[in-house]
């Protein structure tokens, strides 16, 4: 009895393990990645939304979602990173642990204050956050609402915070996501812009479909859509 059920956890243990998801990924927000297509929602950590204004240390205000996105997209740059999963969200996205090399991408973000420790779902970072917090980094050098605050704050208004999670992508299979991956970009002085993976701003770019920005799958859908190539 106890040899048949050691074999039938032997077998059963590795079909329920999710393998890692390893790759090039193109950056959301500051707790949202894609890679290969597939969406994947950092574990553990919740950073500001795209359109969320902070204060910094002087009482100024500056877009916090945006910086979060940026510092995220440069600490990745152009390496392959391997996210493990550990759970499938509402919005259909993996939630997971991603690293570059041995660094836990997750705790990065909150130790340098771009990001918060998301208790109501884990307290794997909380540590990492007292931390970041005592020493006034990023988020804690000024005054700023829990991501989690702005959103429900936003919701009671009847503001959508983030209307792509609201249904599941339009594409489900892997390699039509894969190829649509030139970034519709919109410039504070409202040109419409693309950009193609390998490109000088393509990491940089941060997609707000909020705004009206959007992927596309080919510069001919971009180009009949009113964008242009980025310059450069």
């Amino acid at each position: 009895m106890r040899q048949a059920l050691a074999a039938l956890i032997l077998l059963s243990g590795p079909a329920l393990a999710a393998e890692p998801i390893v790759g090039r990924a193109s950056v959301t927000d500051g707790d949202t990645l894609v890679i290969r297509g597939t969406r994947i929602r950092l574990h553990g950590i919740d950073a500001p939304e795209s359109r969320q204004l902070c204060q910094d240390a002087a009482g100024k205000s500056y877009r916090c979602g945006q910086v979060a996105a940026l510092v995220l997209a440069d600490r990745i740059g152009d390496a392959n990173i391997s996210c493990e999963p550990r759970d499938t969200d509402r919005y259909g996205r993996t939630v997971a642990v991603c690293r570059k090399g041995d660094e836990d991408l997750n705790a990065w973000m909150v130790s340098e204050g771009h990001a918060t420790a998301y208790q109501r779902y884990s307290r794997d970072y909380v540590g990492v956050e007292i931390t970041a917090r005592a020493l006034k980094r990023g988020l804690w050098a000024g005054t700023f609402d829990p991501p989690s605050d702005w959103r429900r704050a936003k919701r009671a208004r009847g503001v959508e915070t983030r209307p792509e999670m609201g249904k599941p992508p339009e594409a489900t299979t892997a390699p039509v996501q894969a190829a649509c991956a030139i970034k519709g970009n919109i410039s504070r002085k409202g040109d419409k812009i693309y950009h193609l993976p390998g490109t000088r701003e393509y990491d940089r770019a941060v997609i707000d479909p909020s705004t009206g920005e959007r992927m596309f799958c080919s510069e001919d859908d971009a180009k009949a859509a009113g964008w242009r190539a980025a310059r450069g």
